[in-house]
């Protein structure tokens, strides 16, 4: 009488659709963290104008340092005066003629300008964790508010409330506010664009810190 005996699996062989227990946990650790990270989206996610203001003072005061180590070095790059009336001669310059402030000026003030707002939307999407490109769009929605509140404070209280133009070392639009030109509003714009792209990247590279947080500390 012959015996006929069923052998099962071999140890470690997979049996259908079963999965090894290190991808199960793996599985359920990377789904926790989802939930946990959407749970908590739902809750302080949003465009935080608190955050935001930090980030646009910590923006105001990388460009003054910069403009100001620019000038320091002196680069005759259109920014740099004799003086360091880095505001005033950029303005008249440009005003004058476009060939005047160069395009290494041009370069420089870019530069500055996209490092600055880089910095700002890092601190604001560091500080609110969540949507960090809405942390970088209100660090540069900060920017323009308070700009048209001094403007219309100059132009309703006197020239002494221009603080913006009393700011030696705040790079400002290149454009006299009395001439506003075809050009000079294409350059605001440039401008503008240039710090909204800083503010945006900013923000997500300081969002992007807490993410790796989040997967250090949910996972094994």
């Amino acid at each position: 009488m012959s015996a006929n005996y069923e052998t099962g699996p071999a140890r470690g062989e997979q049996v259908g659709d079963a999965r090894p227990a290190e991808t199960v946990e793996t599985y359920r650790v990377g789904e926790q963290r989802e939930m946990v990270i959407t749970r908590e989206h739902d809750r302080f996610g949003g465009m935080k104008f608190g955050s935001a203001f930090f980030g646009w003072l910590t923006a105001m005061g990388t460009a003054v340092l910069l403009t100001a180590l620019l000038a320091a070095a002196g680069t005759a790059l259109g920014l740099a005066a004799a003086d360091n009336s880095v505001v005033q001669d950029a303005t008249t310059a440009v005003t004058d003629t476009a060939a005047s402030i160069g395009i290494a000026g041009i370069v420089a003030l870019l530069v500055i300008l996209f490092v600055s707002y880089f910095c700002g939307g890092y601190v604001a999407g560091r500080m609110a964790r969540f949507d960090g490109t809405k942390q970088g769009v209100a660090v540069w929605l900060w920017s323009v508010l308070i700009a048209v509140v001094v403007a219309v404070a100059g132009a309703v209280l006197g020239d002494q409330y221009d603080v913006l133009s009393r700011l030696n070392g705040f790079p400002r639009l290149p454009v006299n506010e009395g001439d506003l030109t075809a050009a000079g509003i294409v350059t605001a714009v440039v401008l503008a664009a240039v710090a909204l792209l800083g503010a945006v990247l900013g923000g997500r590279a300081g969002m992007r810190y807490h993410r790796r947080i989040d997967q250090a500390g949910l996972s094994r």
